[in-house]
Parts: structure tokens; C-alpha cells; sequence
């Protein structure tokens, strides 16, 4: 089955893309965020107040993954539902503790309108074209084990496919944006087996989430000479990140 498109109306406005990794919401399954720092203190509040300084209804939104601490998707749906409240659409990408998401299809049929969910598809939205994974721990200053080979080579699969399904949906001008959950690399970031697929790919650019405590400004800023962003929330102090403006002559916001 083709990957489905989706147009939305901006009016006079050109739709911006912006992304924030890493909610960890706890509504039904109560997850204190402080043990990773004062600063996690009130986060949820803190998120959807600077998302609604910033975030249009016309603008879309990335959520690369641990969006909720549930086990279960009609837990998830409870810290789902404000999400899905606030404005813009939204595309939603699994995270290593979203244990609650076990099958996309079911997933889709359960999400609130303006939510969707990516998994071994893509998406298109007016001239923006998303594509991704969930990804898994890479090969840096120590050889992954045999299971984590295993796991990050299942999750390079995944990738190709939602790669495959872009390639398909993407027009000429369009933009296009890989999400993953974990880092494409790892320090020193040797080449591992995501990096053909988003070689092949040709990205426009590269946002992923995951790592806390971590200043997004002093990590790589591109993968392969691809521009990436770390969006995790705490990084960026619970404010979405401005990616890209689609309107004529616009691009990546670095």
C-alpha cells in the first residue's frame, strides 16, 4: 500500500516544521522526570506553554519518540490527548520507552485527528516530505553486542523502508526530514548500518532526540555533511525547535 499524503491549508502563511523529542508525559503511569535534574520539574506545563508561544495550527510537528511512560496505548492515549489539543499536526515516531506502541496499525486507528504515526512508511505534508525510525545504539568507542548488532541492523531495515516509501512520495522542491529516536552515530561516529540508508536517501536534514543533559549546540550539527539536530526536550528547554519555513526561498532555520 502507497504511504499517504497529506495537505494542509496555510492560508497566506507558510507552513514551518518544528520538532521536540523525549515528552516522557506520565499521566496514568507516574514517571518523576527530576531524578534527571530540577530542571525537569513542572516539564509537561513547561512544553505545552512554550509550544503554544510558538507553534501555529498551520505548522507541523515532529515527535521523535518517549512520548509517554505508559505500558499500554490506552494509557498512552491519556498523555496523547493535550498533545493532540495543542496546535499544528503531528507526526509521532517510536522511542526505546514507548513500550505502549505495538503495532501501527492498531496505533492509527486510535489517535486523535491531527496525530500520525510513522513506521516502515513516510509521510507528505504540502512540499514536506518525513521519513524514519526508531533506531538503536551504534558502534562507537566500543563494539556493539551481538544483540545490539542485531537490533540496530532490524532498525536499518525499518529505515530503508520508510526511505523507499519517501523516495516514492517525494516531489521536485520538496523537503525532506529523517527522524530517528537515538543518534545516527555515536562518538568518534564511525559509519555504522544506518549510514548507507540516510546516505541514500539525501535528507535535507536530521533530527533525533534521546540524550539528556546534553547542550544541543555541542553536539555534531551534521551527520555525513547532512545538518542534525538533537531535540530533546530538556536540551532545548521544553520549547519545540524551529526547523525549516516552507514558504518561497525558505529553509533550514541552524
Amino acid at each position: 500500500m502507497a504511504a499517504p499524503s497529506f495537505f494542509l491549508t496555510t492560508g497566506s502563511d507558510p507552513m514551518r516544521v518544528f520538532a521536540i523529542a523525549d515528552l516522557h508525559l506520565a499521566t496514568v503511569t507516574p514517571k518523576p522526570m527530576t531524578v534527571f535534574g530540577p530542571n525537569w520539574a513542572g516539564h509537561p506545563e513547561l512544553i505545552f506553554e512554550r509550544w503554544r508561544e510558538e507553534v501555529r495550527p498551520e505548522d507541523l510537528v515532529l515527535l521523535p519518540g518517549d512520548l509517554s511512560w505508559a505500558m499500554r496505548l490506552p494509557d498512552a492515549l491519556v498523555d496523547l490527548a493535550p498533545v493532540a489539543a495543542l496546535p499544528g499536526t503531528k507526526v509521532l515516531l517510536r522511542g526505546n520507552h514507548d513500550y505502549w506502541w505495538t503495532g501501527a496499525g492498531k496505533l492509527r486507528a486510535a489517535l486523535p485527528p491531527g496525530m500520525y504515526a510513522l513506521q516502515n512508511d513516510a509521510l507528505r505534508f504540502g512540499n514536506v516530505v518525513v521519513c524514519g525510525t526508531r533506531g538503536w545504539l551504534t558502534p562507537g568507542h566500543e563494539p556493539l553486542s551481538e544483540d545490539d548488532e542485531r537490533l540496530l541492523n532490524r532498525e536499518a531495515e525499518r529505515l530503508r523502508l520508510s526511505v523507499q516509501a519517501a523516495a516514492r512520495l517525494r516531489q521536485p522542491g520538496d523537503h525532506l526530514i529523517l527522524m530517528l529516536h537515538y543518534p545516527p552515530a555515536s562518538p568518534p561516529y564511525p559509519p555504522n548500518a544506518l549510514t548507507p540508508v540516510i546516505e541514500s536517501a539525501r535528507p535535507d536534514l536530521i533530527v533525533y532526540g534521546h540524550l539528556h543533559g546534553v547542550n544541543p549546540e555541542r553536539v555534531p550539527r551534521h551527520i555525513g555533511g547532512i545538518p542534525a539536530f538533537l531535540v530533546a526536550a530538556d536540551g532545548l528547554k521544553f520549547r519545540p525547535r524551529l526547523l525549516l519555513e516552507t514558504g518561497e526561498g525558505k529553509g533550514q532555520t541552524v
